[in-house]
């Protein structure tokens, strides 16, 4: 009897591993067949996307911004400021959209983008809260919330050395411009990867945006293949930029009126022939009909002018429709969905 316990050990072994690989076999068989969808019904809605898991750290302090510009312009500036929030361990509230600017829309950030998936979607990253703790409101005297602009163009030095510091002395600075102030090139990979982030993935507009999008887009390709062109030939634009080029002195001068009257456009004095050697000036309609050509479009290609209105209106506009006379204004033609869209700017071609 003794001598058999070795035995019967051995023999419990073996059937235990031969057990354990079986249960791992059927295991690894039901992945296969919830992969390739052969489980029946099991399989017929995927599991919803997880979160990423919240990434843990001591808040050094809250960041408020407040964006300034259009659409465009704004949106670059959430990815640069939740850039900032990241490298210096800061929460930050959801960002304050524009309502000063020229077009002078009204629209607050969850009007536009999807305020929950922005949160959700940069936990990994960023502690973000939609608005301040009540502790920390203006009811609160011993609060004293900075309000300040920083320094454009600046690279993560700044942040980390002239910037962090100051949350020793507040618990909230408020940035009340955020246009280009982070450098775009000299900073690190980790930077850049992150602003790529929020721009296509974390800023994603609400479903009723989204939804009226793909509803302008339907109508647009019912007509086949199109060009959809921003000229960025606006008053505004030519005031701001200084660039006169091809305008009469009449026009010159009343762009000029108009840049001095904002006291938040940095330059007055513009050299108008300098900035444009330099390729910072907007393409001119004719211009633009140049490089449509250089790009292989040809004469019959259907082209939406995607803007406000032209500077010069229709005689500005006359180079760009001989180049291609099947040119359309898209304001002109969908008036009743544009006035439901808030905001779109960009170059699309489909």
């Amino acid at each position: 009897m003794v001598r058999s316990r070795p035995r019967v050990w051995l023999v419990a072994g073996c059937a235990a591993v031969l057990l354990w690989a079986s249960v791992a076999q059927l295991v690894a068989v039901g992945r296969l067949l919830l992969l390739f969808g052969l489980a029946g019904d099991a399989v017929s809605s995927p599991p919803p996307t997880a979160l990423p898991p919240p990434r843990i750290y001591k808040s050094n302090g809250y960041l408020k911004i407040s964006c300034n510009g259009g659409l465009n312009q704004m949106r670059s500036e959430i990815c640069d400021m939740v850039a900032v929030a990241r490298l210096l361990n800061l929460t930050m509230v959801v960002p304050e959209l524009d309502k000063r600017s020229f077009w002078a829309d009204q629209s607050n950030f969850g009007d536009i983008f999807d305020v929950k998936h922005f949160i959700d979607s940069l936990r990994d990253e960023v502690h973000i809260i939609e608005q301040l703790p009540e502790k920390l409101g203006p009811r609160d005297s011993d609060i004293i919330i900075l309000e300040m602009s920083p320094v454009s163009w600046s690279d993560e030095k700044y942040y980390l050395h002239q910037i962090l510091p100051l949350f020793s002395k507040y618990s909230v600075i408020h940035f009340n411009k955020t246009d280009a102030r982070l450098a775009n090139n000299g900073i690190s990979t980790e930077i850049q990867l992150l602003r790529c982030r929020v721009n296509f993935h974390a800023l994603k507009f609400t479903p009723q945006i989204e939804g009226l999008g793909n509803e302008l887009v339907h109508k647009l390709r019912a007509k086949g293949s199109f060009v959809a062109l921003h000229l960025r030939y606006e008053m505004d634009m030519l005031a701001f930029s200084g660039c006169n080029h091809g305008l009469s002195p009449e026009e010159a001068e009343e762009l000029k009126k108009m840049r001095y009257a904002y006291p938040w456009w940095r330059d007055k004095e513009i050299d108008s022939q300098a900035k444009r050697l330099q390729g910072l000036c907007p393409l001119t309609p004719e211009e633009a009909s140049l490089v449509l050509k250089a790009l292989g479009f040809q004469k019959d290609a259907l082209i939406y002018i995607a803007a406000g209105e032209i500077y010069g209106g229709d005689r500005r506009l006359e180079p760009l429709r001989a180049a291609f006379p099947n040119l359309h204004i898209w304001r002109h033609l969908f008036p009743h969905v544009l006035n439901q869209i808030r905001c779109i700017s960009s170059v699309e071609y489909f």
